[in-house]
């Protein structure tokens, strides 16, 4: 399999401790340790979604052995102007908005989405850069959301957009519908019974438990339903599939 998990990257050695350590940006400058990570092609990536059960359930924990300390990937605060308005106002006016091949785009306020049928769940958060972290979530269900909105038959992916830039752009990533429909895959507005931090992915942020961290876009303000990702960013599917060739699915 292409994955790469936790327990391969500890396998790596001492050698690789600075930049484990250093973040993701940090692994990004790496060539040669991007090579050992993401050396699989698009043919194992496909084996290894055939051979898993796509909807078997992430573990779960007691609120007991949740984490004392959730470190933050990823952007720790966009910090554009129209983020820090959005901040300041407590988030009051944000607005997630839900398009592409849907039959009713919608507009969801983070009242909307409260409304929705809710999960809570205890799981680990498991990153490319080695460390794992347990923590609580809580929000509306992805699908919950996609039904409201009504999928058009042509859709077979989500693309998120999200609020932090790179390189001037908004971040993004996607999953199949398999992944959005999970009852484990949620917008998650709640981090252990308080509303997220901004270096957490205030005010909404994507958890799809059978994912490592990167797939758990921060900061989301659009999800579009499409029917194939060329064309969008890269076309690889998410910013760090582009940028260095992560792969597109990355099933724990």
């Amino acid at each position: 399999m292409t994955l790469v998990t936790r327990r391969r990257l500890v396998g790596l050695g001492a050698a690789s401790a600075g930049l484990l350590l250093s973040g993701c940006d940090k692994l990004a400058d790496q060539p040669g340790f991007r090579k050992i990570l993401f050396s699989g092609d698009k043919i194992n990536q496909g084996l290894q979604r055939a051979m898993m059960d796509r909807g078997t359930l992430a573990p779960e924990f007691r609120a007991d052995q949740m984490s004392p300390i959730f470190r933050i990937n990823g952007t720790s605060n966009p910090n554009t102007a129209d983020y820090n308005g959005h901040a300041a106002a407590n988030f009051a006016d944000w607005r997630v908005r839900v398009g592409g091949l849907v039959a009713r785009p919608l507009a969801l306020s983070l009242g909307d989405l409260a409304t929705m049928p809710q999960r809570a769940q205890i799981t680990r958060h498991d990153c490319v850069e080695g460390w794992s972290a347990i923590g609580k979530w809580q929000g509306p269900m992805l699908g919950a959301v996609l039904k409201a909105a009504g999928l058009r038959d042509a859709a077979r992916y989500v693309v998120f957009t999200c609020a932090d830039l790179y390189n001037g752009a908004p971040y993004y990533e996607s999953i199949d519908l398999i992944d959005a429909f999970h009852p484990q895959t949620i917008l998650a507005l709640l981090m252990n019974d308080k509303r997220l931090s901004v270096g957490h992915g205030a005010p909404v942020r994507l958890r799809v438990e059978r994912q490592l961290g990167y797939k758990h876009a921060k900061y989301v303000s659009a999800i579009d339903a499409v029917a194939s990702l060329d064309g969008i960013g890269g076309g690889q599917g998410g910013y760090w599939e582009d940028a260095i060739g992560y792969d597109w699915y990355a099933g724990i």
